[in-house]
């Protein structure tokens, strides 16, 4: 990463490169999951990472659909062209962070969620962009990525993220 720029980030993966196919855009898009989650094998911070592969829907693994779709049911969620057009921002975003609060670029901070799941954010702020991990220990899970286009979101992650680093001073 240099800088202010987020230069770094790959181009969308727009609907027009399918010519306006749903199910060839929804095979563009999942080649470029295969080949950052799948094909390759990223780390975070030199943490191997996984994927959640069920509930297995349509032959994809359960962390293809919270990357490019969103709803509390798994087998009825909903596309969502903003993640699906920044499936290949993930890979990037998690292998170019570290956790330092000075990074100039990307906040990163942790939280609790849920039965004491530690999860890692990651917010690319220049981008409204969040890629959410979830820290299982020996390895680390990309849970979800999207775009936090609502104010009262953005303030919540930015009093979330200066009270980490508050208790961590």
């Amino acid at each position: 990463m240099n800088g202010d720029s987020v230069d770094w980030l790959p181009p969308l993966v727009l609907m027009g490169d399918s010519g306006g196919v749903w199910q060839a855009y929804l095979d563009i898009v999942y080649h470029f999951f295969v080949a950052d989650f799948v094909d390759s094998k990223p780390l975070y911070m030199g943490r191997r990472l996984g994927l959640k592969r069920h509930p297995v829907i349509d032959g994809k693994e359960a962390t293809f659909w919270h990357m490019t779709s969103e709803g509390e049911v798994e087998a009825d969620r909903t596309p969502d062209f903003r993640r699906m057009e920044r499936i290949r921002w993930p890979k990037p975003v998690i292998e170019n962070t570290d956790e330092r609060q000075d990074a100039p670029v990307v906040k990163v901070w942790r939280n609790v969620r849920g039965k004491n799941e530690t999860r890692i954010l990651i917010w690319v702020e220049t981008e409204q962009y969040l890629v959410v991990l979830a820290d299982r220990g020996d390895y680390i899970l990309p849970w979800t990525a999207y775009q936090v286009t609502r104010s009262h979101q953005q303030r919540k992650l930015q009093k979330e993220y200066e009270k980490y680093w508050e208790s961590k001073a």
